[in-house]
């Protein structure tokens, strides 16, 4: 997995990162688990947890393609569709080579949740290509694309499925896919996709909207325990599209941002970075440690004594090995699935609120829906407008969770997912099963 995302370089609507099927638990485990865990909170109809459980489908393709060198290579894509009892799929597509089937399973139930939570009239939906990109050139990486389009297309669309950019893809990949779906259709579709170049139907704002997210949520926390963003010092683990973004907002918006990091290393300095100086990973990949005078690293910065750490990089980098030297007050998690189940038990005993990433990284999704909402009205809106919007959507969303671990006395986590899945619940017995 790479440091900057959607990841990476990419820029996902879950986030800069993925947790993988690496670890304690895979995704499919973790997002089951965590079913179980808010059913149990709820009083809803065992028979819907039943049905949550499955995805609704699961496509498996294979992706014959012509390499540079004239030879054929076959790869293997898939794309599962858990639940869309409130709307479309919406997801994102990754390529990399450990994509499973399991793994898309699981993080299309995330998907899922992370839409209910925000109330996204969406489903969750993941899938991928078992591919390594960095071994493509951008002709076999178009290639690609194209017939991966192609073997989907009856199982996406704009009012069924829309894919966008994860792991390995980005706003190219994206804009190919749509070109390739809009052939065979016959007409243009943009809103077959989001993530997309803006000069193709993309929204203003769609690539800084997860950075834009956490930033946001770190807002809120401060304000609901009282602390001063001016006084706050904040840690960021991941400089890519999550983390850059996130940091170069808390830093104009007046918290002190002590530290930053990339895979090779984290810049440290106590009396605060002037982020806008510091290339994020799209700009200059791998630069953060040669902007640095002191250069610790990425597991010295997760354990430092600040007021908020923001892990924005990779899955499962809080475990238990290292919960109790986690010395902020406040986690807010960039990445997705940054938090072993065992750290977060450890860290909810030792009252360290943990903010999780269905909440805070959804600005992604959030600005997919909003660019999806533009497609088909075929009118743009501007930069400020998907910020007024997302900033809204965030509080909404913000606001329903609080109020569940105020009534509950639960974890952030366990807020969160009650709010989800009681409106997934709901929208599952209000429109009963069929026949």
């Amino acid at each position: 997995m790479t440091m900057a995302s959607e990841t990476e370089s990419v820029h996902d609507e879950s986030g800069d990162a993925s947790a993988e099927s690496t670890g304690p638990e895979s995704a499919l485990e973790t997002a089951r688990r965590q079913l179980y865990h808010a059913a149990d909170h709820l009083d809803i109809d065992r028979n819907i947890v039943e049905r949550l459980k499955h995805p609704k489908k699961v496509h498996e393709v294979t992706v014959p393609i012509e390499r540079d060198d004239g030879s054929v290579e076959v790869f293997t894509g898939y794309r599962a569709q858990h639940d869309s009892v409130r709307g479309p799929f919406k997801g994102g597509l990754r390529y990399h080579p450990e994509v499973t089937r399991d793994e898309c399973v699981g993080l299309g139930m995330w998907m899922t949740w992370k839409c209910a939570v925000m109330d996204l009239p969406f489903g969750g939906a993941k899938g991928g290509v078992a591919v390594n990109p960095k071994e493509l050139s951008d002709e076999e990486k178009e290639r690609l694309t194209r017939r991966f389009a192609q073997e989907l297309r009856d199982n996406i669309g704009p009012n069924q499925d829309i894919p966008a950019p994860d792991m390995g893809t980005d706003p190219q990949t994206m804009a190919w896919l749509m070109d390739a779906y809009s052939m065979q259709e016959g007409e243009t579709t943009p809103g077959v996709v989001t993530g997309k170049p803006p000069v193709v139907g993309g929204s203003e704002g769609r690539e800084e909207a997860p950075g834009r997210s956490v930033a946001i949520i770190t807002q809120l926390v401060c304000e609901y325990y009282d602390r001063r963003l001016e006084d706050t010092t904040v840690a960021i683990q991941g400089y890519g599209s999550v983390g850059a973004n996130a940091a170069r907002l808390l830093d104009e918006w007046g918290a002190t941002v002590v530290a930053v990091s990339d895979v090779n290393g984290a810049m440290y300095e106590p009396d605060g970075i002037e982020t806008a100086a510091v290339p994020s990973h799209d700009e200059e990949p791998e630069a953060v440690t040669t902007y640095a005078d002191t250069v610790i690293s990425n597991d010295e910065l997760l354990t430092l004594d600040v007021d908020v750490l923001v892990p924005a990089a990779l899955g499962n980098v809080i475990t238990e090995e290292n919960a109790d030297a986690i010395a902020a007050d406040f986690v807010v998690e960039g990445a997705n699935g940054p938090t072993t189940p065992t750290a977060d038990s450890i860290l909810a005993e030792r009252d360290i609120a943990v903010i999780p990433d269905i909440l805070a990284n959804a600005g992604g999704v959030t600005v997919s829906y909003f660019e999806w909402l533009q497609d088909i009205n075929r009118r743009a809106w501007s930069l400020e407008r998907v910020n007024d919007e997302l900033e809204a959507e965030m509080q909404a969303a913000w606001d329903a969770v609080r109020s569940e671990f105020e009534r509950r006395d639960v974890t952030w986590r366990d807020a969160a997912y009650i709010v989800a899945l009681s409106r997934i619940a709901d929208a599952h017995e209000a429109r009963g099963l069929w026949p």
